[in-house]
Order: structure tokens, then sequence, then C-alpha cells
């Protein structure tokens, strides 16, 4: 009876184990999946449209009610706090998919753009929507912005309209008859932080604009193969050492249709115009002039009206560059003095000056860097800022008071926090993840009377074979600079085993590789290729973002000497662990990522066994002005640093099997680049492999993007997985 009990008994408990293991059986990613999956089915619940009322503390965001998208409303100065709206297609003038996402001007005024049709609304006092069809405008505008007066100015071409709020007259702000001269939009290829051409004055009197004429800079062909026979684009490409465009700054005043050039020094063309600022009164316009050089920056004051040089403010300079990217941002109620970023402490902080150019006080200090300006709130005397003030991995949020300099922290949690800030700067909608949250949505208010959650996304990766990731610290070769890195481990390790190994890098300029954010890895194509048996490492060496001045221009001069340094202190590490086979072990990265890796293969041959370089650099002289010469100086400035740099003399070095991988509609990295390597190595009898992507860009997206991350998984598992 006995026996008889214990085997019953020891059945009922396999059969248990075993159900137990079918329910914690877990899943490998696709290569869909793992491509593109954190961004479509893979991504963590967050609130949709959301946005701030204007003078309100009401937050809107677009939910499902009963199968159909409403706009729910929750008012935090309320202890019930939740209404909805709902709108049908017989509301609004146009036809729209689902509830247009709308941008406030004011506390009733909104505006969303259809196509080429721009809607305004209006929110009466029963809160009812009312919604007309400010403009149709014309095919092919771009650019449109809507000032809160209901202006609307856009691009069409090389040329900037204005539909007047008032008569709804439409008119031509220029009419350059040569396509190269533009205006109105972006200019200096969006470098100095620099996203639009149209800039609006605060009451909506006049229009300012970016004037780039590029006539004297030589022409770049763009082949567009879809055609037959192909077709050819022609943009202008500023090459290193090259002729560049020159840029003006205009003013249009809107009631007169006149317009102003800003005397931004004609005798002196080769420069560049950034941080552009109307003052709060609309009577000056203050620009940042950086020299071609970039060591030598004047924020200047100009009359809006009359052009003329009010006053230069005051003068940055540094032995190697200047690297301005942000506007001056003013502060409410006190129009008179205004917040600017600098890096002259050797890291990025605040600075309180006055509008005439007194420096008032230094509000933030350390080092760490200041991300940026998120919001004010004018009655408490505060910026709302994000900082890398706790670690370089991390993005917090915090207040500092404009009168005491003194720091507060807003969020509460480790990881990379995103805020999204009411117009009078007292209520926070933060975003955030970190390496075991996937997505967190709380509101604050600064003043600490509300701290809510929202929204916990659940983790849309449970159901699948997650590696072990370990936060990895190695110290450069100076023998003091931390350099943070990651390693993922197989899906099921077994540390008796050796494994091959991938390096993926980018190491460049204005980029950080590394967060505690979710995903943990940083990746899913790293999780993947765990998932099939590698080991992926992934370090921001020296050169990289958000580490301060000294981290970031100890490339300078010496593109591809100091990362690579870097990349094989991480190499040398990877080494160290026993079931790293270093003999099987490969390198992959895109765009600076590209030219590292082919540096790499190149520079030290018996390191990687094979290699991917997508979008690659490989001679600096073919890069772009602005970026290029604020690492490297001028070829004829630098001939030695653009000399080693340069990788289509070095082919000869390769032992390694290379992958290289180019869009050939790319007007970044031109095409070229690639092209003039192969071209040398058939020089030079090297074998090399080689694959293009038509019709893209400088990054091959969409559903193009998973043939391309299985391409490069084919290529690692022919050589160091077979």
């Amino acid at each position: 009876m006995q026996l008889i009990t214990k085997t019953i008994y020891s059945a009922i408990l396999a059969s248990c184990l075993f159900g137990t293991q079918l329910l914690a059986q877990k899943k490998n990613f696709t290569i869909t999946e793992a491509t593109n999956g954190m961004g479509t089915t893979l991504a963590p619940k967050g609130i949709k449209q959301a946005s701030w009322q204007p003078g309100t503390a009401c937050l809107w965001q677009v939910i499902k009610q009963s199968g159909t998208d409403v706009w729910q409303v929750t008012d935090f100065n309320r202890s019930v706090a939740t209404g909805t709206y709902t709108i049908t297609t017989g509301d609004l003038p146009v036809k729209v998919s689902g509830v247009p996402a709308i941008k406030w001007l004011d506390t009733d005024k909104a505006y969303f753009i259809s196509g080429n049709d721009v809607v305004t609304g209006t929110l009466l006092d029963n809160e009812k929507w009312v919604w007309t069809l400010a403009a149709s405008l014309p095919e092919g505008a771009s650019n449109i912005t809507v000032d809160k007066s209901y202006n609307i100015a856009y691009t069409v071409d090389n040329n900037l309209f204005l539909q007047q709020a008032t008569t709804r007259r439409k008119v031509a702000v220029t009419n350059e008859s040569d396509k190269n001269i533009i205006c109105g939009k972006a200019v200096h290829r969006d470098e100095f932080g620099i996203d639009r051409g149209i800039f609006f004055s605060p009451s909506g009197n006049y229009l300012a604009y970016y004037r780039m004429d590029q006539t004297m800079v030589k022409d770049y062909p763009v082949i567009n193969w879809g055609t037959t026979p192909a077709t050819v684009n022609i943009i202008k490409y500023p090459m290193a050492g090259g002729t560049s465009h020159e840029v003006t700054l205009c003013v249009y005043d809107i009631a007169k249709g006149t317009t102003t050039t800003m005397l931004t020094g004609n005798q002196n063309k080769d420069q560049y115009l950034t941080a552009v600022t109307w003052s709060p009164n609309e009577a000056f316009i203050y620009i940042a002039l950086l020299n071609r050089n970039q060591n030598h920056l004047w924020l200047n004051k100009y009359n809006a009206t009359t052009g003329q040089l009010s006053k230069t403010l005051f003068e940055e300079t540094h032995a190697k560059y200047v690297h301005p990217a942000h506007p001056l941002i003013f502060i409410p109620g006190r129009n008179n003095d205004f917040v600017w970023h600098s890096e002259r402490s050797g890291y990025n902080h605040l600075y309180l000056y006055t509008s005439d150019g007194k420096l008032i006080r230094q509000l933030t200090s350390g080092n760490w860097v200041v991300n940026d300006i998120a919001g004010i709130n004018p009655d408490s005397r505060e910026l709302i800022i994000t900082t890398a003030k706790e670690s370089p991995m991390e993005k917090h949020i915090y207040t500092v008071n404009i009168d005491k300099g003194t720091l507060k922290r807003i969020d509460k949690d480790p990881g990379m926090h995103n805020p999204m800030c009411s117009s009078n700067g007292k209520y926070i909608l933060d975003v955030y993840s970190s390496s075991d949250i996937p997505k967190n949505t709380y509101v604050y208010a600064t003043d600490g009377s509300i701290h809510r959650q929202i929204l916990k996304a659940e983790n849309t990766l449970a159901d699948y074979n997650r590696p072990e990731i370990k936060n990895i610290t190695l110290t450069a070769n100076d023998g003091i600079t931390p350099l943070y890195g990651k390693l993922i481990l197989p899906v099921n390790f077994d540390k008796s085993k050796k494994y091959p190994t991938i390096v993926y890098l980018y190491n460049g300029p204005n980029v950080q590789l590394l967060h505690n954010s979710f995903p943990e890895s940083g990746n899913l194509w790293y999780e993947y290729m765990a998932q099939r048996g590698y080991v992926v490492f992934t370090m921001d060496g020296r050169g990289s973002w958000n580490r301060g001045r000294k981290f970031e221009q100890a490339t300078f001069r010496k593109l591809g000497d100091v990362e690579i340094e870097d990349q094989l202190t991480g190499v040398n590490y990877l080494k160290s662990l026993p079931y790293v086979d270093a003999k099987r072990m490969g390198v992959h990265g895109w765009s600076y990522g590209g030219f590292m890796t082919t540096s790499l293969m190149l520079k030290h041959p018996d390191v990687f066994k094979c290699a991917v370089a997508g979008g690659p650099v490989m001679d600096w002289k073919l890069y772009e002005i602005m970026y290029t010469e604020r690492y490297m100086d001028t070829p004829d400035d630098n001939p030695k640093g653009y000399d080693n740099a340069n990788l289509l003399d070095k082919v000869k070095n390769l032992k390694g099997k290379l992958l290289l991988i180019h869009s050939t509609d790319d007007d970044v990295v031109v095409w070229q680049h690639s092209l003039n390597f192969v071209k040398k190595c058939v020089d030079e009898g090297v074998q090399v492999d080689y694959f293009a992507y038509p019709g893209h860009a400088h990054n091959v997206r969409g559903k193009d993007r998973v043939h391309l991350m299985q391409k490069i998984t084919d290529y690692f598992d022919s050589y160091l997985n077979p």
C-alpha cells in the first residue's frame, strides 16, 4: 500500500514538473522581432499622443473607449480628474484616420496637419471643439510652421511662403529663381543643434528665416536606380577643406511685407549661424556666430528691424573647438534674463545672463553634463532640466532655482527619464525605463504635491529567452578614464565552453550606445545573436557623447586613433575571459561604426576573423565640412591626421573576411566612400565582400532592415559559427 502510494505520488510529481517545464518554456526572437520589434509588436505600452493644455493642469491623451479612439483629459488640479472628448468624422473639415495629433498654440487654441491641410481648433467654454480648415497648402509644401496667431509659414522647393491669419492671403516671402539658394529650411547640414529654418517672433509680427546660398558648393550626384534609365539627383555636398555654403538670417515684416537681412558680417561669409532666438519684445534677434575653424564663437544681438549689430554679448573660444547646440532660453516674467548652455567649464552647464550680456551667475556646476532644459516654472523661479549627474548611463529630472542655483531631483527611480512639462512648469509627465522596467509613466508636481503613476507597461519580452547581461567598467590606457560596456552572454550559457564573440561599436561624437534602459542589452539583435550562441560586447569609448569635453575631445585631429585604443582595451578584456574564443571574433558597426570596423580590420588585422561595416567613412576628405573640420581641422592644416585615418591606402593589410554594405542613395556618407575602397581592393588584388541597398539613404529602414540584419547575421554565422 505504501509502495503504491509512493508510485502514484512520483507519477503526479513528474507530471507536475513536466507541466511546469512546458509553462516555463521560452521562445527565441525571430529576425523580424529582433530588428523592428521594439518599435512595433514588442514595444512596451505607453500613453498615446500626450500633451499638456497650456496654462492648465490638464493632460490630454488618446485612449480606446468602446472600441473608438477618444481624447481623455485629466486635470491634476482636481481629485476626480477624468473627462473624455469624442471626435467623429463629421466634426472635422478633412478626413483623418483616428484622432488627430494636435499641437497647442494657447489655452484654447490648437491645430493639426493632415497631408497638406492645416486645421485649426478652438476649445469653447462648453468644452466643445470648433474646427476650421485654415489652409490647403500647395503640393510639395514642407516645413509647415504655425504660430499662435494662426499665421502659417511653409516652403515649396527652395522658397518660403506665408499665409496670413487675418486675410488668408498666401504671399511669397522669397522668390529665388536659382534652386541652390534655399530659404526657410535647416542649414549647415543640421549641425550645431539646427533642426529648422523658420522662426516666428513671439507675437507673430515677424518671420525670421535662414537663407542658404550654396551655388558655390560643388555638385554631387546621387543616382536613383529605381527608374529606367536611372536618373540623377544633383545635390550640393561641401566636403572637408572645400568651399562651403554661405548663410544669412533674414527677417520678414508681416504687416509691411518687407525683408531685412541681419548684418552678420558679410566680409566673413565662411561662418556658421546658430542658436537663433527672438527677444520676448520682438525688438531684437540673437544669433551665435561660429567661425569656420569652430574655435571662436560670438553671441550677437541684432536690431530686428534694421539688421544692425546692437552688441556682441560675449565670446567663447577654445584651442580645439566650441560646439554650440542650444538656443537662448528667456525667463518668463523677467524678459531681460536668459539662460545659455556652455561647455566652458569642461562640462555642459547653464549660465544666467542679462539681455545685454552681463553674467549674473552660473546655475549648475560639477563633473557631469546638463542634457537639456525641459521647462520653466516662473512662479517658483525654477528650470526643469535633465542631467547625467548620477551617471552617464542614466538621465534624471531636476529643478534648479534660478536665483540660488539649488538643485532638487524630481524623479525617484534609476533609469532614463524623459520629461514633458506643462507650459507653466508646475507639472511633469515622466516616461522612463531601466534595465528591469519596460516603461513607467508618472505625473509629478514640481512642488512635490503630486507623485502619481498613470501607467505601468507590461514586460513584452517576458516570454522570450533572455541572455544574462553584465555591466562592465574598464579603464582606458591613460590609467584614469573609466569606460562603460555591456557583455551579453549566450542563452543557456556554459562557462566551460568557448563561444564566438561579436563586438558592436560606434564610438563617434554625439552618440552614446549604452544606457540604463529597457531592454537592458540595448538592442534585441544582440539578444538574438546570444540565442544563437554568441557572446556580444559593446562599449562607449573616448570620443563619444555625455562624458564632458575632455572625454569627447580626446580624438581631436586623430579620428580612429584613441577610439581604437579603447575598443582594443575591450578586446583584451574579452580575451581574458575563458569562455571567449579569441580565434572566432567579429566586429560590426554602421556609419562612424563602419569607419571603426574597417579601421580595426586594416590597422589590427590579426584581431578579428570577420567584420561587417555599414555606410562606412573611408576617407574623411570626402565627408562634410561642418562635422569633419570640427574634429579634424582641414586637410591642409592636419595632413597627418587625415592620412592616418584614410583607409584607402591600407587595404593590403586586410586578412580577415570583410563585408561592406552601403545604401545607394546615401547623401550623408556618400556611396563613393565604399566604392573607392572596392576599387582600391581590385587594384591591390584584395578580396572583399560587398552588398548595396538601392533606394535607401544613410540607414536601411522599414521592412528592408530585416533583410539587412539577416544578411549580417548570416555573414557571422558563415565565418564564426558555421
